[in-house]
């Protein structure tokens, strides 16, 4: 890895007067402007960018919360947000210049209401953490991303996180009820809460997947599910990605919605199987693993069903879990999939795209042929039945501009989704990874009417800077005048 430069005089003296600013707000011991301790915040779970922030602030209230960003606003001074940094698009990445808001001390279950089948959790909370609290009562949290275990409900709802029983109960979207946020100004207000619908403009649906631009959540509301009385999994092996696609569009074409639906490819069944010695077939392409939960005679109807669909697209291997160990044991090569394939590429990065799923056997052919073209291996693991891609491309760092073809081979991929209908990304954000990309799917309109909410809870551009957009504007005089995004990284950013 390569160091960032420190910043010149000029910022680093202004660093000891907002130092000093938010220790008037907050205890001492919960500021951060020494260079060592500045290193642990200085990349989020896109490690290739690396920028220390000229200072943390960690704070435990709203009003915290409030005074600093009224002190930023009132100062101009920028402010990323950051949780559990497990963001893989660059979204928690920091500024030389700017305040990383870091929100781990907001880790608390405030209330859960089973009558109303919510919970009010703090943003720091971590997504599993929210299951772990309620499942004594036979009650759990739907989303699951694969970070589960680390990632935070804050950052879930910035970039509207998802997981692998998303395509039954939806993303984190689907499952929230309710925020507190503060805005840049300050100011504390609430959106949504424990009733089904909100009154007015859904400004609940525009908080959520906006990337820390809009405001700080301080709060989150969120939907807690009963667990179903059965759930059982099939693991079905195919001789081609081509039959395994296939499959699954006849499986959703059927009516039939599991709780969840995965696919793999064998370089990326053969790592979760090295790794987690799960059963998984080595002499398959393509694997799937169907989860069908509900009344038991409902799911046993449907496996029937979903037995026949795999069996017309010439499955070679097929077994359906016979216990709750077993169904585990089906998801725990899939779960473990990105460290499993940390152990056969010294690096990799990990895309997300999303397409439509009918197109994903053009898709993966697609893939193939730039997993040539770029060479470099790709394995990939994806929520079929939404269509959204994790293909993960294998490179070495050490190796001469292989982490330039990694970038250049995930900027095809995500092209190539945008072609077939797709868009660019399905829960980990646009970030830094794929802003310059933004062109490819909006138009400059689109871009400058997205600009325009931004403009309007944010005039003067200080929450999380130089993500998503690839040209900044002047909210005065939005349309007309461009500004560079300067301050930010780019691709010439010092890297690998």
């Amino acid at each position: 890895m390569v160091a960032m430069p420190l910043p010149d005089e000029s910022v680093l003296a202004r660093r000891s007067e907002i130092a000093a600013a938010l220790r008037r707000i907050l205890p001492a011991a919960h500021v951060i402007d020494a260079a060592p301790a500045l290193r642990a915040y200085e990349s989020d779970g896109l490690a290739a960018y690396r920028q220390p922030p000229l200072v943390v602030a960690l704070p435990e209230t709203t009003e915290q919360v409030s005074q600093i960003l009224a002190y930023a606003n009132a100062n101009g001074i920028k402010i990323v947000p950051r949780g559990a940094g497990t963001s893989l698009s660059g979204g928690a990445l920091p500024l030389a210049d700017g305040i990383l808001l870091g929100m781990a001390k907001f880790n608390r279950v405030l209330e859960v209401d089973y009558a109303n089948r919510c919970a009010v959790v703090q943003p720091g909370v971590t997504n599993l953490a929210i299951t772990k609290a309620v499942e004594h009562k036979g009650f759990y949290y739907a989303p699951d991303p694969s970070s589960q275990i680390a990632c935070t409900i804050g950052g879930n709802v910035a970039e509207n996180s998802g997981g692998v029983h998303c395509l039954k109960y939806g993303l984190t979207t689907n499952n929230i009820l309710g925020l507190e946020m503060v805005l840049v100004t300050g100011e504390i207000i609430r959106l949504g809460g424990k009733h089904l619908d909100s009154e007015g403009y859904d400004l609940l649906g525009l908080m959520t997947g906006s990337e820390g631009l809009l405001g700080v959540v301080t709060e989150v509301t969120v939907r807690i599910l009963q667990k179903p009385e059965t759930a059982r999994a099939l693991l079905v092996g195919f001789a081609s990605n081509e039959d395994g696609g296939q499959c699954v569009a006849d499986v959703i074409a059927a009516g039939i919605i599991p709780g969840g639906m995965e696919m793999m490819d064998r370089p990326a069944i053969h790592a979760a199987e090295d790794f987690a010695r799960c059963g998984y077939p080595r002499d398959v392409e393509a694997l799937l693993i169907i989860e069908l939960d509900g009344p038991q005679v409902e799911v046993d109807h449907l496996i029937e069903r979903v037995k026949a669909i795999a069996e017309k697209n010439n499955a070679r291997t097929l077994k359906v879990s016979t216990s709750e160990a077993e169904r585990l044991a089906f998801w725990a090569g899939r779960k473990s999939a990105f460290p499993a394939v940390g152990r056969i590429s010294p690096d990799y990065i990990c895309m997300d795209g999303t397409i439509p799923r009918k197109a994903l056997p053009q898709v993966l052919r697609g893939m193939e042929e730039l997993s040539q073209k770029h060479g470099l291996r790709v394995a990939n693991v994806f929520h079929a039945g939404d269509g959204n891609l994790h293909p993960l491309i294998l490179f070495d760092a050490n190796e001469d501009n292989q982490f330039e073809r990694a970038e250049a081979f995930g900027a095809d991929i995500l092209r190539l989704c945008v072609k077939v209908g797709g868009v660019l990304t399905g829960e980990h954000g646009v970030g830094i990874e794929k802003r310059d990309l933004m062109p490819e799917m909006f138009s400059e309109d689109d871009l400058a009417q997205q600009q325009r909410v931004k403009c309007a809870f944010d005039g003067q551009g200080l929450l999380n800077p130089g993500k998503v957009f690839p040209v900044l504007h002047r909210c005065a005089e939005l349309g007309r005048v461009h500004v560079s995004n300067n301050n930010l990284p780019h691709p010439e950013l010092p890297r690998f």
